[in-house]
This record gives structure tokens, sequence and C-alpha cells, in this order.
């Protein structure tokens, strides 16, 4: 079935939670489903996604940023433009004008205040997007290039080629950083993938705090249940915050994840909780 565009953020308060596994088995199986499914890998820095999805890849575009290119015919090394950078990407020497491009935000400040007119706009590459499909899903995976350092602008890239109907699932990066909040502000739905320790708990504050500065909706998802304790449960009783799965610690998850399968594959109660789970997120998505 079609329906209008809707967007799942899986994200968490860091990595090892679980995320990509929850986010690929809930793909696949709103796929099974007979939803139009897109399956977005925005964790750019290290996306494997991959590895259990096993798309067919069939086609890879370069992401490009705009960078300023300098004439020193033109330039009178006034510091204009190093004045109006905001991200010291530029330096002012005695003749002339040093760009540091990887601290670039491409804001287009320095071509808006040079007086002469010495400023042009240029590009260079920073990552890829690689697009395909595995099984029923559509397969969107951003790559950051290696030694980059900003990850956004290949988040954002890759963002925009998300399909206009159907349902997107977003593999967010881990934490709360800039390229998790890309990620999340323009979606429908936040999962949060939490487990039940300590740490787990802290992690899992910092996720719902940015969740909810973005005015998004979030349940969680609670993995490795019946290790830690009781209090990550506690928390979101207390904080009014829906539990949409409950995924049990067991040693054969763990071993089909090691193999690169879908636990759901192999694994028919890990099969019976992602069922539960995308009943959820659909009825989420059901008008009131």
């Amino acid at each position: 079935m079609t329906r209008p565009l809707f967007r799942i953020a899986v994200a968490s308060g860091k990595g090892g939670t679980g995320k990509t596994t929850v986010a690929t088995g809930l793909a696949a199986e709103l796929a099974s489903r007979g939803e139009k499914v897109t399956y977005l890998d925005c964790d750019v820095e290290a996306p494997n996604g991959h590895i259990f999805m096993r798309p067919g890849i069939e086609e890879s575009r370069p992401v490009e940023v705009a960078v300023p290119l300098f004439d020193n015919e033109k330039c009178t090394a006034c510091g204009e433009c190093c004045e109006a950078c905001r991200y010291n990407a530029l330096a002012c020497l005695k003749d002339r004008v040093l760009a540091f491009h990887e601290l670039c935000h491409g804001c287009g400040a320095c071509s808006m205040v040079c007086p002469v007119g010495a400023v042009s706009e240029g590009a260079r590459k920073v990552g890829t997007i690689d697009s395909g499909t595995a099984g029923a899903c559509g397969f969107l995976q951003g790559n950051l290039s290696v030694g980059e350092a900003m990850p956004t602008p290949v988040v954002r890239a890759l963002l925009r080629r998300i399909p206009d109907e159907g349902i997107a699932v977003l593999d967010a990066p881990p934490g709360a950083s800039c390229p998790v909040v890309e990620t999340l502000r323009s979606s429908d739905l936040a999962v949060l993938v939490a487990e039940p320790t300590p740490f787990g708990l802290n992690d899992l504050r910092i996720a719902v705090e940015t969740v909810r500065k973005l005015g998004v909706p979030l349940g969680v998802v609670v993995n490795r249940s019946g290790t830690g304790d009781g209090r990550l449960v506690d928390y979101c009783e207390r904080e009014g915050l829906e539990i949409l799965a409950v995924i049990p610690d067991d040693r054969k998850i763990a071993e089909a994840y090691a193999r690169g399968v879908m636990p759901a594959h192999t694994h028919p109660e890990f099969a019976r909780v992602i069922g539960r789970l995308a009943a959820a997120v659909t009825r989420e998505k059901e008008p009131a």
C-alpha cells in the first residue's frame, strides 16, 4: 500500500544499543506487510546497515559542498572576508587570503562582503550517496569521505533523496550531535533504542531531551531486556514515554548479528517483537 511520506528515525543516546538491528528489522518487516519502504543509513561516518540489508547498489553520487575560490589578481587583502567568516576557515596574510576548505561551512559570507569581487564559488567532494534496493525495500546510504570532519552535509544530501511517499526508516547516527539533530528534525516519529542499565538510562535521558526540543513524537525500544535493573522502565513511566517493544537479552540474537544476519530471519521471538513494533509505528501513522 502507498501512504503519504512518513519518516521514522531510529536513534539512540550512544552506539552499540542495537539501533541498526532494530532499524533494518523494522524496514524489512514493514516492506513484508506491503508498505512502500525506503531504508536510509544516516550514520554516514560508519554505515553498516548494508551488512544486514545486503542491497544491490545501482548508483553512487558524489556529495559536494561550496567552497570559496580567491582571485589573487583582484584580492586587495583587505581582511573583510576573514572578519565575516565565523568558522575560522580563512586566514588573511599580507598579500593574499588562505582558505582552509575543511573548515568551511559554505555559507557564502566571504563572497558577499568582498568589495572587489575576488571571491567565487567552487565545489569540494565530501562524500557519496549510494542508492539501490534490498529485497522489497529501497536503500540509501551516505558515506563521509575519509578525513572529513563534518558529516552533516552528507546527511542533508541523503535526506533530500527520500521519496515523496511511503515510509522512510532513518537509521540515525548515535548520540545527540549535529548529524543526529539533522536526521531527527524532519522526522514524524523517533524510536529511541536503549539498554536497561545505568549508562543506558543516562544516554536515553540525553536522547529524549534532544528529541523533545525538536518537537518530534517519540517512543522507546528496550533492548537486551533482563540485564541491568528496572530504573529505565521506571523513567519511561514517569516521563510518559511509550515502550513500543521489548527485546530479550538472548545470545542467539547476538550470534545472528555477528554473522551479519537479520535476527528476525533466525529468531522467532525477535521476529514477533519487530512485528509488534511495526504495528505500533504504523498505528502512529494513522490519522486521529
